[in-house]
């Protein structure tokens, strides 16, 4: 007797029956492998931008809004702090490296930074064609920004004030692109780094500011720390005895993820409720299944079907529907995060292969085949303990 032909058929004799349990399986499949994928790809994201970022420095406002501006760039900054207040903290014996950020301006929409090769080099860039630039007004870009515009080194093109892809353009004052960066998943993809001067140049004092150089300022500055104990000292100090804020991203990113995690975990529960009412309704469906086949099992074992490969024959069934709702389930999410990469990429940074099958997911299959199995069992076992001869005789008569 061949079980699984038999189970096949046995689900196509009530195919609504079917489909709606699959249906359930499905989305309960497709939410759970969507919250993973993109709770791995915000997790590898984030802290991938915040690699050797020990603190960081800028106006007082919101800790979670400096770190999402300042390293992330995805959000309005909380506004500028004194250079010459910054380079004093630099000067810190506890304070191995820093790099200043200036922002201000922005070309269609993306963040034009101006900084110094530091930078780059904290993410441990590469350089796709040019070279970086070397002077004000000169800009290498990120590969997002150059595939996104059509720009190439030797183009020029000018900034806008703020981050609106609308805002006036300063049309006095054109950058030239000296060079592209190699894709590398992390901020400056979709980034235009260019030398402060340009910044400031863009935003010049107003005319009689004798001491504008003195009082330069910047947006935010990284600071990386010689040793644990200036994650302990410095951000109090600064905190407290400057005008300046300090927030530390792990603490900050780890708030944020314990945010996320809520609503995650909300979202994980009500697809784990969706897949068990999927279990249910295999269980209520082949229960109310019983009397209907009852012939039909009886007359299979009066030829020659033991009762285990009956046993066998329901549980191929339940089996079938989960496999059938946990593969329906993987396409539409894989799908749908084909779609939501592109918008994850260009707005947040967040990288998402959208054909990558976790192990988790694998794991999922058995998870949801074993409860579609486990579904089963009583009715199974209500078929083969069934009394053959009385069922075939009731037939008969």
């Amino acid at each position: 007797m061949n079980t699984l032909k038999i189970s096949f058929y046995n689900l196509l004799r009530k195919p609504l029956s079917a489909l709606l349990t699959a249906v359930m399986l499905l989305l309960g499949t497709a939410l759970v492998s969507v919250l993973l994928q993109v709770g791995t790809a915000l997790d590898e994201g984030f802290r991938k931008n915040i690699r050797g970022i020990d603190m960081v420095v800028g106006a007082k406002g919101s800790p979670l809004g400096l770190i999402l501006s300042a390293v992330y760039q995805i959000d309005s900054p909380t506004g500028n702090i004194s250079r010459k207040e910054a380079r004093a903290l630099a000067q810190n014996r506890l304070v191995e490296q820093t790099v200043e950020l200036s922002f201000g301006d922005s070309y269609k929409g993306r963040r034009i930074v101006g900084t110094t090769h530091d930078y780059p080099e904290l993410y441990d860039m590469e350089l796709r064609e040019g070279s970086l630039w070397s002077g004000p007004f000169e800009a290498t870009i990120g590969a997002q920004v150059a595939d996104e515009f059509g720009l190439k080194p030797g183009d020029t093109f000018f900034s806008a004030h703020g981050t609106d892809a609308d805002a006036e353009l300063h049309d006095d004052h054109p950058f030239t692109v000296r060079g592209i960066f190699k894709p590398s998943g992390t901020v400056i993809d979709r980034l235009l780094l260019t030398d402060q001067q340009s910044i400031w140049d863009l935003h010049p004092p107003a005319p009689g500011d004798t001491l504008a150089e003195e009082n330069r300022e910047i947006t935010a500055m990284l600071v990386k720390f010689k040793n644990k104990m200036g994650i302990l000292t410095l951000p109090r100090y600064v905190n407290k005895e400057t005008s300046m804020q300090a927030a530390l991203p792990s603490i900050e990113i780890n708030r944020l993820f314990e945010l996320f995690g809520l609503g995650i975990a909300a979202m994980r529960a009500v697809a784990l409720v969706i897949m068990v009412l999927g279990g249910i309704s295999i269980f209520v469906s082949m229960l109310n299944a019983l009397k209907e086949r009852a012939y039909e099992m009886a007359l299979i074992r009066s030829m020659g079907a033991r009762r285990i490969q009956v046993f066998n024959m329901i549980l191929a069934e339940a089996a079938i529907l989960g496999l059938v709702g946990y593969t329906a389930g993987m396409v539409l999410s894989h799908a749908g995060l084909w779609t939501l990469s592109a918008t994850a990429g260009a707005e947040f940074g967040i990288a998402i292969d959208p054909w990558h099958v976790m192990t988790e997911e694998i794991y999922l299959a058995g998870a949801i085949v074993f409860l579609c199995a486990l579904a089963a069992v009583i009715p199974a076992l209500k078929t083969i303990k069934m009394d053959v001869s009385k069922v075939l005789s009731d037939h008969a008569q």
